[in-house]
């Protein structure tokens, strides 16, 4: 193994096995041909996960594995983790003055979620099958002209065109909120004002789609009440990932680590 690329990673005299890396590198990008980035990565995050062992044990932690969704649990290391964390970083909650300046700031931030009337035209495809998805993308790249030269006729061509059961009302899905509908769907919604029509078919796992805002109504904003509680839990969460951030910075600080650059910017 090219030492240059993947050398070995010593946390304060604890060699960790590149298996550890390895394994941990398939989690981190990197341009193809270049597998040193990605271990790179991989070592770093390694090195903090290791910091923050043996914080734990230097503390005489033991794991008490929590169940994080039905059937399954924490690994030990992830417990070790969650404790010293909770052991060591103690956040107090926003008082109800610095709530009230946040929403303050921009009460604009804060609405009920919006609705959008919705038609739209599906080539259905398989976007894992290239020659398929090449095929359904024509189709959708002419559909997509003659609706943005005559909006009138989107439903008469969802009646004709669309491989969606939704044809049989010229391609109305009703109203959708956020979560109705597959992120890339939602995401070209966000763009649209009253009868846009989407510039280039969208993407989804269902395959391309020509999208029509028939209506879309902004949600209201929400009084202070009803959102005084969701600013507190956001800015606490804020406290304790800056009070973690600086934890593992000074450990870092004080650690002894080679095969990992975690000091740079």
């Amino acid at each position: 193994m090219n030492a240059a690329l993947f050398p070995d990673l010593i946390v304060n005299g604890e060699a960790v096995p590149h298996a550890v890396i390895a394994a941990e590198a398939q989690n981190h990008a990197a341009p193809k041909g270049k597998p040193g980035i990605a271990w790179r990565k991989a070592a770093n995050a390694v090195a903090i996960r290791t910091l923050l062992l043996q914080a734990a044990r230097a503390r005489g932690l033991q794991p008490e594995p929590a169940e994080v969704e039905p059937g399954r649990f924490e690994t030990d290391e992830e417990a070790l983790i969650r404790g010293l964390l909770d052991d060591v970083i103690k956040v107090e909650a926003p008082s109800d003055a610095a709530v009230r300046q946040e929403w303050e700031r921009d009460p604009s931030r804060f609405r009920a979620p919006p609705l959008w009337e919705v038609s739209h035209i599906l080539c259905a495809c398989d976007p894992r099958d290239d020659k398929a998805k090449s095929a359904a993308y024509t189709r959708a790249l002419d559909l997509t002209a003659r609706a943005l030269g005559n909006p009138r006729r989107f439903p008469e061509l969802a009646k004709d065109h669309s491989d969606c059961g939704s044809k049989t009302s010229g391609g109305a899905l009703g109203q959708l909120g956020p979560g109705d509908t597959v992120p890339e769907f939602e995401a070209a919604l966000r763009r649209l004002s009253d009868g846009q029509i989407t510039p280039k078919p969208v993407l989804s796992r269902h395959g391309w789609h020509i999208i029509h805002m028939d209506a879309v109504a902004d949600g209201a904003v929400l009084p202070f009440d009803a959102v005084c509680q969701k600013i507190s839990d956001a800015m606490e969460k804020a406290s304790w990932a800056q009070a973690a951030r600086s934890f593992v910075n000074q450990l870092v600080a004080s650690a002894e680590i080679s095969g990992a650059d975690l000091r740079s910017g």
